[in-house]
């Protein structure tokens, strides 16, 4: 029998505190096992694990796991007292992209609206989810911890609010987005980029009926979905919107 103690920092507890309340586990079990797989068995997905103290010495997730260890688990969000500890969560460099499970549909077009590439299809299930996360380089967003498990996902998140607005704050702060918005260049229907109407253009989808004769009366600035040919306009939504990003990149509150 092996008996080791895990310490959770950050909010690691999230995943455990129903069962055994927060703070400092005693784990007993037979035989040896990797630290990941000791981590996984509490209920907390790999991805969630960015550094792994074994008796205050950095180690990666094949560490076996010794009896008596005393084992630190830090977040994203947490740093240890010890310089240049290995992160095991791959960084991302130019940008940040998703996808999201189905029930995150609501939490997709806010980070559209911010200009991030989010792919969100219902047609998709927890093996082609795990898929496109590690074929396109994308964090997986979901409230199934399970589906974060699965051995090819190197990068996701559990979600842990159940309100889409404040998840979209959530998401930000935990992996320090901010400095990457671009509110409005996305599409929020199909995640296209949005790009400015010349006049010619502006003119011949008008032509078609496509931009209600009351807009074409006070507007002059369009905008068009380089992949659905949606149109946008800066009308009374436009400015509820800018209004909605303006909140969540000022104050990091938002409550509906």
């Amino acid at each position: 029998m092996y008996t080791v103690t895990v310490v959770l920092h950050g909010d690691l507890d999230f995943f455990v505190r129903k069962r055994h309340g927060p703070g400092m586990l005693t784990c007993t079990f037979q035989g040896r096992r990797s630290v990941k797989d000791l981590v996984e068995s509490l209920g907390i997905p790999h991805v969630e694990v960015n550094i792994i103290l074994a008796e205050h010495h950095p180690v990666d997730f094949s560490y076996l796991v010794r009896a008596g260890d005393r084992l630190d688990v830090y977040p994203l969000t947490e740093t240890p007292p010890i310089q240049d500890a290995p992160r095991l969560i791959p960084p991302f460099h130019d940008d940040a992209r998703f996808v999201l499970d189905v029930h995150l549909r609501k939490l997709s077009r806010y980070l559209r609206l911010l200009g991030f590439d989010v792919l969100y299809d219902e047609r998709l299930d927890d093996r082609d989810l795990a898929e496109v996360s590690t074929v396109e380089d994308r964090i997986l967003l979901t409230r199934d911890r399970r589906l974060l498990m699965r051995s090819g996902v190197s990068r996701g998140y559990t979600v842990r609010d159940t309100h889409p607005p404040r998840q979209v704050v959530e998401v930000l702060q935990r992996f320090s987005l901010r400095d990457l918005c671009r509110p409005f260049t996305r599409c929020l229907e199909c995640n296209g980029r949005i790009e400015s109407m010349d006049t010619a253009a502006r003119e011949s989808v008008a032509a078609v009926g496509q931009i209600p004769p009351g807009v074409l009366s006070w507007c002059r600035e369009f905008y068009r979905c380089s992949s659905c040919r949606r149109i946008y306009w800066k009308g009374s939504h436009y400015e509820r919107l800018t209004q909605l990003a303006g909140t969540i990149l000022s104050s990091g509150e938002l409550y509906e």
